[in-house]
């Protein structure tokens, strides 16, 4: 039986402090991006990581890097979208990734713009809802119903691992569950 997740990436968008500091909802959306990170660990999909200008903003936040896998690629970007970033490329074509699931911040910034040019370059998107935040609740709204027009699927994490896990039998069911748990 083939992996769902083999072919999946989960894209970080950069979880800087000077960053999470101006999100209203921070603490919501580190435990929610921890779930994920866990979850997609677990299950076998492809992780990393941008920092938008690492020099002067600072690295990925202490309480998502000690989750992350001690392989995850780290890629320091100065544009906005994470498709630019140098190396990415490369990751998506040696994970042989065809879809991402897109965390982080901003979702009207960063996220929108990493969106537009992967689903360009014919690459899937999934934005997990509750894995994204923005400084203006309100800019959120039209910015995703702007990129559900063109094809990207906007979904919250638990949804989209209990569709790659598909059933109780499911060899990771057990874990997972515990993963559900610690993040509830």
């Amino acid at each position: 039986m083939s992996n769902p997740a083999q072919h999946l990436g989960l894209l970080l968008i950069d979880f800087q402090d000077p960053f999470l500091n101006a999100i209203p909802d921070r603490e919501r959306l580190l435990k929610r991006t921890s779930f994920a990170v866990e979850a997609a660990s677990l299950l076998g999909c492809s992780l990393a990581v941008t920092e938008q200008l690492p020099a002067k903003l600072g690295n990925t936040t202490a309480e998502l890097k000690q989750i992350l896998p001690e392989n995850t690629p780290v890629f320091d970007k100065s544009t906005f979208s994470a498709m630019e970033a140098d190396g990415i490329g490369r990751w998506i074509e040696s994970n042989q990734i065809d879809h991402l699931l897109l965390v982080g911040l901003e979702t009207s910034v960063c996220i929108y713009q990493t969106a537009v040019q992967a689903l360009g370059d014919d690459i899937g998107v999934t934005l997990l809802s509750d894995c994204i935040s923005e400084r203006r609740p309100e800019d959120r709204k039209p910015v995703l119903k702007q990129l559900l027009s063109m094809d990207a699927h906007v979904l919250p994490s638990e949804t989209i691992f209990y569709s790659l896990l598909g059933g109780a039998a499911h060899p990771q069911f057990r874990e997972f569950t515990q993963i559900v748990k610690r993040y509830s």
